[in-house]
């Protein structure tokens, strides 16, 4: 809907003469996108201010771009937040930065004042020495193949595969082989995932199902959908998986700007799509189906403190993922659609658990079965490229990969390959914009020649 919208306004606005910059939602719009990024880069990663400004903020959506640029942005360490002004006659864009819980964005029209109202979530993880990989960084590598070598920096040549990379991991038989970054990036250096959270969403799904908290082929817990008579009561967990909910959308991709960069809650915006054709009829990529994931596992924990711990405690803790902040919207839900800061190792260490089919240190983390579960195509598959299975997408002969190859895909050129027959797992993060793509798929078949 955003999207259509954002396209005949702008055809409107530059009829009259005018441009999309003299809209006022899409100059909120835009200060948020900068307030979040900047927010994100500066407290959760420990990026230069340029440097974000050079990354994140430039190749983004044209409809914010030159905005961007230009609106002015205050960054205060000391109250770690950020400001950007847009309208003289309302308060700033503000992305406000917690413990854990990295950057949240007040709703447009909020002050300061609401920085104090944000969730918190003021809990440690477990005391951690020099623990040995993957649950720490301790003897984590072993000796790279030599025709690995000049893959990895070819990684980083745009003239070899494209894009914008800034960092690549290699892991083989459960040990890194091959691990490079960009100047100015190392092992604990985080960026945004994009749309490879929704194979995270996927994780903490099958660990509350695990756990017994909810039921993958039972009905998603929506309470917004809880009125007597609502059909979507019905659509399941599973469905939402699949992208095959059936509920309408502004067309795949589902950009979902109001949350992203509006500072709009997803229990609003996420929960408010009526049905459009009959779940698992048709594949539809949709963030909004990540959302309702999400909102589900909330929910069926009981919407308190320990629904905000779980990713925490009962997942990401536990595989050693100490350097990923999964963000909130100002209530407290996490969007974990897209909003989810990490580094290429503990990308790893996700690929690792579903290497080793949802075991970790001996211990079964996710449902019996489950790795088989993401990597089985849904009812509804997408018209062409990959296919689908549970937020994962699937690869095989067809692209010249092994068969049984899935993996976890984010915009901007955020790439996890996972390979059960090679005992593979391939980390590419980037950032790469439309015009200047990496090729992901080229890459994974020549590391694993090179593996052979």
């Amino acid at each position: 809907m955003r999207s259509i919208f954002l396209a005949a306004m702008a055809a409107a606005v530059l009829a009259n003469g005018a441009t999309a910059a003299e809209d006022p939602h899409v100059r909120a719009l835009a200060a948020g996108y900068k307030a979040a990024f900047l927010c994100s880069g500066v407290f959760n990663a420990g990026r230069p201010e340029t440097e974000i400004a050079a990354d994140d903020l430039e190749g983004i959506y044209p409809d914010y771009q030159a905005l961007v640029r230009t609106l002015p942005a205050v960054v205060d360490r000391q109250a770690k937040s950020v400001s950007v002004a847009f309208d003289p006659k309302l308060p700033p864009r503000i992305a406000a930065w917690r413990p854990n819980l990295g950057c949240a964005q007040l709703p447009i029209g909020a002050g300061p004042e609401a920085v104090a109202k944000l969730p918190r979530l003021e809990i440690e993880p477990p005391p951690a020495a020099k623990a040995n990989w993957p649950d720490g960084d301790e003897k984590a590598t072993g000796k790279t193949p030599k025709a690995l070598e000049p893959l990895l920096a070819q990684a980083f040549d745009p003239g070899v595969y494209g894009g914008k990379t800034t960092a690549v991991v290699v892991v083989k038989d459960g040990k890194i082989v091959g691990e490079r970054y960009r100047p100015g990036y190392d092992l604990h250096t985080t960026q945004r995932t994009w749309s490879a959270a929704k194979s995270l969403t996927a994780t903490v799904v099958g660990r509350a199902a695990h756990l017994g908290k909810l039921k993958v082929d039972g009905p998603a817990e929506i309470p917004e959908w809880r009125a007597a008579g609502d059909p979507r009561a019905a659509i399941t967990l599973a469905q939402l998986l699949h992208m095959g909910s059936g509920l309408w959308t502004d067309g795949p991709g589902n950009r979902t700007d109001e949350v992203y960069v509006g500072g709009g809650l997803v229990t609003e915006w996420a929960t408010r799509m009526p049905l459009e054709v009959a779940p698992d009829t048709r594949f539809r990529y949709a963030n909004n189906d990540t959302l309702l994931a999400a909102r589900s596992v909330r929910a069926a924990l009981g919407d308190g403190p320990d629904a905000l711990a779980f990713p925490f405690t009962e997942l990401l803790w536990k595989i050693g993922m100490r350097h990923t902040t999964p963000e909130t919207d100002w209530q407290g839900n996490y969007i974990l659609s897209s909003q989810v800061w990490t580094t290429a190792r503990d990308l790893a260490r996700l690929g690792l658990l579903y290497q080793n089919d949802g075991v970790w240190n001996g211990r079964l983390l996710l449902p019996e079965g489950w790795s088989r579960f993401v990597a089985t195509p849904g009812p509804a598959q997408p018209e062409k490229g990959p296919g689908y299975g549970a937020f994962f997408w699937l690869y095989g002969p067809a692209q010249g990969l092994p068969e049984g190859t899935y993996g976890m895909n984010g915009n901007r050129g955020q790439y996890v390959f996972i390979v059960p027959s090679k005992k593979v797992v391939i980390v590419r993060r980037g950032f790469d914009s439309a015009a200047a793509r990496f090729d992901e798929v080229k890459f994974a078949r020549d590391v694993l020649a090179a593996l052979e």
